[in-house]
């Protein structure tokens, strides 16, 4: 349980003590939570110091869901966010030209950032979040074996962001897919809407050995037009919406090893008082469920990834 960054504007304005100094930010998240989903590396390749510091920082339980970066998911991506010697081969233009070559070597130094986190234990999946333009139209979900390959061994989860995967018949053809492969697919929580970008909220468990729920809040207006992540994810969960969020961790808990949940709704301090409330809640009312950990890591009362 946990949130989408520990270092949002919002969370450091209004959850986290007055004045505290932004080097002490994971540190003290890590006093509240044991689980966190980092978004940065999504913009930028990770790099083996910053990774050891987020070990050094954090207790030896503390698990990591690491998003992929950007040109791994078929997002546009500016030439200029690659390391040097790789703008060089990413065709010469602002944007970067694709390629199977490239796209291997940037998994490749992905894999090296990571290198502290994988070695230390702490890494609990990697997630690939698609672009919209990633579509049955245009694509297959075939290209998604390639990516799991590159970060092979390692866990990987994926959340579609084109709602025509889930829908009708390709519903179903989603779903074996990823079954067949042992992907994860990402549950998602948001607003009722049939616009294109916007995924159909679920409970789907595709892998026993992982489930993964982003929360994404439910305002449709705000999640559809929003020009900022700010104001996309600009929504506050009630009390019975976060009742009614237990009872699906819950279920997706049956058929999974682990559920890793996940508030994305960053605006102000929402996500962590949600996920704050959401662990007690599954305290109260689901005693049985087990907190997982890294293996060989010791097992803390108030933890659920």
């Amino acid at each position: 349980m946990g949130t989408a960054s520990w270092s949002d504007p919002g969370f450091v304005e209004d959850w986290y003590p007055r004045g505290l100094p932004k080097s002490r930010l994971l540190s003290w998240y890590a006093t509240r939570f044991d689980y966190v989903e980092v978004n940065s590396t999504f913009y930028g390749l990770p790099q083996p110091r910053l990774t050891e510091r987020w070990v050094r920082e954090t207790p030896r339980h503390f698990v990591f869901d690491v998003k992929l970066h950007k040109l791994l998911s078929r997002h546009s991506t500016e030439t200029k966010w690659l390391p040097r010697d790789l703008q060089k081969r990413a065709g010469g233009n602002a944007r970067v030209e694709w390629s199977p070559e490239l796209e291997a070597e940037v998994a490749a130094r992905f894999l090296e950032g990571m290198a502290p986190l994988i070695e230390s234990g702490r890494l609990g999946a990697f997630l690939l979040q698609m672009s919209p333009s990633f579509s049955p139209k245009t694509n297959r979900l075939e290209e998604l074996s390639r990516i799991a390959s590159l970060v092979a061994p390692h866990r990987l989860a994926v959340e579609l962001r084109n709602r025509n995967w889930m829908t009708g018949e390709e519903r179903e053809r989603t779903l074996r897919f990823f079954e067949q492969n042992k992907l994860t697919l990402v549950a998602v929580d948001t607003p009722e809407s049939a616009h294109f970008m916007v995924m159909p909220s679920g409970e789907e468990v595709t892998s026993s050995a992982l489930a993964y729920l982003r929360l994404h809040g439910r305002d449709e207006k705000a999640f559809v037009r929003g020009r900022t992540v700010a104001e996309r994810f600009n929504y506050r969960y009630s009390e019975k919406e976060l009742q009614e969020i237990a009872e699906r961790v819950a279920r997706m808990a049956k058929n999974a090893e682990e559920v890793h949940a996940v508030f994305n709704n960053n605006r102000s301090n929402f996500a962590p008082v949600a996920a704050e409330r959401l662990r007690q809640i599954l305290a109260e009312r689901y005693p049985d469920l087990q907190p997982a950990v890294p293996p060989g890591q010791p097992t803390t009362p108030d933890l659920f990834n």
